[in-house]
């Protein structure tokens, strides 16, 4: 089958998390993403990792897990040589994304205004913290700072622990997928108008449209988040509950699930009591009501109760390790991971594309590059001989 993205060139400049996130969308659906690196130990994420002799050898865990289907060339841009590989890359290319600070590919002379010189369709994409506008734009950030920026971090936890930040990096990841949306789109527009674009990614501009809802009660209602912990904000009963074995998520968000949930728990009178009949009465006393229910989940497993209260219609789930939420059947059903082989590590189980197209499906055809592994074969694509390469290694562009 044909691929979504095939026959789209994607010049790839990120490093660590937001930026190579945004292009492993686009290479899972077919773009020939061609990842340029610095020769002196590449992307930052290539030494990331918990695995040791990984992070040695320049692919670590990090790296590993949002590289695939991508080529690796090494591009020292310092050098005019470089540089000059760099445009004539830029020539028949589609996309070119970085994640620098602003100014810096000014300062290399490669800036979007030079580069739109050598190819007026290329889309170009520009990820960073704060935008590259701005009383911020300068300011160096990671995603715990713009987690702590953006107020996410004033939305989590409860009464004893707040602030508290996303156990993965949110921020980064959203950012990703922003720039992925961003540069989709605007392929959607040169298609209809030939034209290409300059894009702004901001990774605070990404995030803080996430908390629409919470937002949205502050802006609009004048109410500022209250942390809540595991509890939703926007309904009771629902939230994390104790059972006879563990926990149990029940988020009984309807009047109607409500109702159907006091009766499974063979509660039936709290229909009718004053304190949790109406929605925002619960709401209000949902720290009564909770230790209500969870003496009656307390009797029986999770297990019990998430086959009684589905069977219901009533949404719950049990609260599963990592681990097992990894292996679940439903997750191997969906052919959310796959195995790639990578010759010197062997199989690596990794996330492929989760959107299922039925006509132009992804999926993970190569392993992630070793540093420098594409470079002989791009420079080769566009005319640079043998003789060529070792006169740019030598003078240290490659």
């Amino acid at each position: 089958m044909s691929k979504i993205f095939e026959g789209v060139r994607v010049l790839d400049m990120t490093n660590v998390l937001a930026g190579p996130f945004s292009t492993e969308l686009l290479a899972l659906c077919g773009a020939d993403v061609i990842k340029i690196e610095n020769p002196s130990g590449g992307d930052l994420a290539r030494k990331l990792g918990n695995v040791t002799q990984l992070n040695a050898e320049l692919m670590g865990t990090s790296f590993l897990a949002q590289n695939a289907n991508k080529k690796s060339l090494t591009l020292n841009l310092k050098v005019d040589e470089a540089k000059e590989i760099f445009l004539r890359l830029v020539e028949d290319a589609d996309i070119v994304v970085e994640n620098f600070r602003p100014g810096v590919m000014e300062r290399l002379g490669l800036g979007y205004p030079v580069l739109r010189k050598r190819n007026h369709r290329l889309i170009y994409c520009a990820i960073s913290g704060f935008g590259q506008t701005g009383p911020d734009a300068l300011k160096p950030a990671y995603d715990q700072i713009i987690q702590g920026l953006s107020g996410v971090m004033d939305v989590n936890g409860d009464e004893r622990l707040h602030p508290l930040r996303a156990g993965f990096p949110v921020c980064d990841t959203v950012g990703g997928l922003n720039a992925a949306f961003a540069m989709v789109s605007a392929l959607f527009h040169r298609e209809r108008t030939g034209e290409g674009q300059f894009i702004d990614v901001a990774l605070l501009d990404s995030i803080m449209p996430l908390m629409g809802w919470v937002a949205a009660n502050l802006l609009i209602g004048g109410q500022s988040p209250v942390p809540m912990g595991n509890d939703n904000f926007t309904a009771a009963p629902s939230g994390t509950f104790r059972t006879a074995d563990g926990f149990i998520n029940i988020a009984a968000n309807q009047q109607q699930q409500w109702e159907d949930l006091a009766a499974c728990v063979g509660l039936p009178e709290l229909k009718d009591d004053v304190r949790f009949k109406e929605r925002d009465t619960r709401k209000k006393n949902r720290k009564l009501l909770t230790p209500i229910l969870e003496a009656k989940l307390t009797t029986m497993s999770t297990e019990h109760w998430v086959e009684v209260l589905n069977e219901k219609g009533i949404p719950s789930g049990a609260i599963v390790s990592l681990e097992e939420a990894l292996k679940a059947p439903q997750i191997a059903h969906r052919k959310s991971i796959q195995t790639i082989d990578e010759p010197k590590i062997g199989p690596l189980k990794l996330f492929t594309a989760t959107a299922k197209f039925d006509k132009t499906p992804g999926a993970i055809e190569t392993p992630p590059p070793r540093l420098s592994q594409h470079t002989c074969e791009v420079l080769k694509s566009i005319g640079y001989s043998d003789d060529d390469l070792a006169r740019l290694r030598a003078a240290g562009a490659v």
